[in-house]
């Protein structure tokens, strides 16, 4: 009795031995994935530093008149980091020379003549000194746009917000929270409003900032709107309720106005495009008909 259970004892020391050696080598290719990993995203992150800090190297070599305007495009784009125009130009004298030296490649590699070989890469390099700009361009195209279109769900939450009874401050910073999900952009403004009016930047001066950083028509209306209100002790909600509905109003119409004016961008795709197909199908078979049968005809006639 005492061997069978002196047995039993050793084969469940055993077991849970291995078991306990199983789970120890699973944590440890765990723990080695985990920290593989890691060192990978480390890596990356290092190597990217170091594109980084050499892009700003070479645009610090270019100081000029441009830097107020670069970061004045950089924030209506959303781009907030330190260093970033230095950046930017980098990129803008990277980008030249890797179209310089592209276009010098295709083209001798097709046995040009040697002015068209510099011809081409000064294109090149044009062409890559400027593709930057025109990428930030569309960036701050595609902000506003999104901007413009969250601009009326902001306005109603802001007027249920103040309707509510929250002050315009808190209301503000209730629309950042709602809106993040669906429109971040929108949200990021409202919350950068919140700061600068906790840091204790005048509200007027925040709604102006707040104009100013988007560049958009119906946003500099509205902080006029607030800061008038404000100003003169007027219905926030009221003149929010108001201005929302303006802006519906000019919406529609923008709208309509764009509707009206599709009649006679069409003429000329029609005339051009359309016609000319028409004209093949309907008249097409007939002139086949008396190219074939009709001329020969009058010829043996």
């Amino acid at each position: 009795m005492m061997l069978a259970s002196l047995c039993l004892f050793s084969i469940t020391f055993l077991i849970s031995f291995w078991l306990v050696s199983r789970s120890q080598n699973s944590a440890d290719l765990v723990i080695e994935r985990v920290l593989d990993k890691r060192r990978r995203v480390a890596a990356s992150a290092d190597g990217l530093l170091r594109w980084r800090s050499l892009l700003a190297r070479i645009g610090r070599a270019d100081r000029g008149k441009e830097q107020a305007r670069l970061r004045n495009l950089f924030i209506r784009a959303g781009i907030r980091s330190q260093g970033a125009e230095s950046i930017f130009r980098g990129l803008k004298v990277l980008a030249a020379v890797l179209g310089g030296s592209a276009a010098v490649l295709l083209l001798a590699l097709r046995d040009t003549e040697g002015s068209r070989v510099v011809i081409g890469a000064l294109a090149g390099i044009g062409g890559g000194y400027m593709l930057p700009d025109k990428l930030l361009k569309l960036r701050i195209g595609t902000r506003r746009k999104r901007i413009e279109k969250a601009l009326p769900n902001t306005l109603d939450l802001l007027t249920i917000s103040v309707e509510a009874g929250l002050g315009l401050d808190q209301a503000v910073v209730q629309v950042a929270k709602e809106l993040a999900p669906a429109f971040p952009e929108i949200s990021d403004e409202m919350a950068m409003i919140s700061l600068e009016m906790r840091a204790g930047k005048r509200r007027a001066d925040c709604l102006r900032a707040f104009a100013e950083r988007t560049g958009i028509a119906d946003v500099k209306k509205l902080a006029a709107v607030l800061i008038q209100a404000d100003r003169f002790g007027t219905s926030i909600a009221q003149s929010l309720r108001i201005h929302s509905e303006h802006l519906r109003t000019e919406r529609r119409q923008q709208a309509e106005e764009k509707a009206a004016k599709l009649g006679v961008k069409l003429v000329f795709p029609i005339f051009f495009f359309i016609l000319p197909s028409l004209f093949v199908v309907t008249v097409g078979p007939v002139m086949v008909h008396i190219f074939k049968d009709l001329l020969p005809m009058l010829n043996s006639m």
